[in-house]
């Protein structure tokens, strides 16, 4: 008897599940360092095409606003939400550069930017990638399962591995409240600490930016230390390497914001 629209939609879900909790361990690093970035002063522009833009207002407004208890406003910005200035860039440039521009415009070094993929190969999203990297701001992404060109590219990447977009949607929608609530969480002991540096990124190894396996990984005969080249400068704080950036966490990728192709 064949499975019913429902059974095989939780079906794919319940099999993504478990590498999925694997994949989202990531979350806590990433909210003590956005708790830290934001409560300094620091930005998170986010940024997704159709359901993936929905979900990144979903997130920004779980910042501004709050989640859980009232606390301070947070800065987080999704880019496809001004609508005038994303209908005019998009005129005037073209629709690969609507967020790029406005990365250009917002982002400042030490500022995050969170694209968010199902397929990882929006060209819009890859070019904003590049613009940031030419900045100094931090690039996360979600997306769907690896190796794709965005998490390739990206700083650190929590890739859902399922081959249902409607289930990496559905994940990236759990990811973007964990993330709120391990910001929230962090908040309190971050406003006490001294203005200091804030803590290293993570760096990105064979499991984390190929899936759970590293099967890709091996098959693209790429060295131990992610797909963008980076190497590592010793143990970070929490023991883990960093990745080779520079001062300001963000070395130059070599790539200018045209240097993608669809």
């Amino acid at each position: 008897m064949s499975l019913s629209l429902l059974d095989s939609h939780l079906a794919n879900l319940a099999a993504a599940l478990l590498p999925y909790r694997q994949a989202a361990e990531r979350l806590s690093d990433w909210g003590t360092e956005l708790a830290w970035t934001l409560a300094r002063g620091g930005r998170l522009l986010v940024a997704g095409n159709g359901g993936s833009a929905a979900e990144a207002q979903h997130l920004t407004a779980e910042l501004v606003g709050k989640l859980h208890d009232d606390r301070q406003p947070l800065s987080a910005i999704a880019l496809h939400a001004e609508t005038s200035a994303l209908t005019a860039i998009g005129n005037d440039y073209g629709y690969d550069h609507i967020y790029a521009r406005q990365v250009h415009a917002h982002g400042r070094p030490g500022d995050i930017l969170l694209l968010m993929s199902t397929s990882g190969a929006s060209p819009n999203l890859l070019h904003a990638t590049h613009a940031a990297r030419e900045i100094g701001v931090r690039t996360w992404a979600f997306t769907g399962p690896t190796p794709n060109p965005l998490a390739e590219i990206c700083d650190d990447t929590l890739a859902v591995p399922s081959p249902d977009s409607q289930v990496v949607q559905e994940l990236h929608l759990v990811s973007s409240h964990l993330l709120c609530e391990y910001v929230e969480q962090a908040l309190p002991l971050v406003r006490e600490l001294p203005r200091m540096a804030p803590p290293a990124p993570r760096t990105v190894g064979l499991v984390d930016r190929f899936g759970l396996d590293g099967r890709a990984l091996a098959a693209t005969g790429s060295h131990p230390h992610g797909a963008n080249g980076h190497s590592p400068n010793g143990p970070s704080a929490n023991g883990r390497g960093t990745n080779g950036h520079s001062a300001n966490g963000h070395g130059s990728s070599g790539r200018g914001a045209d240097g993608v192709t669809s």
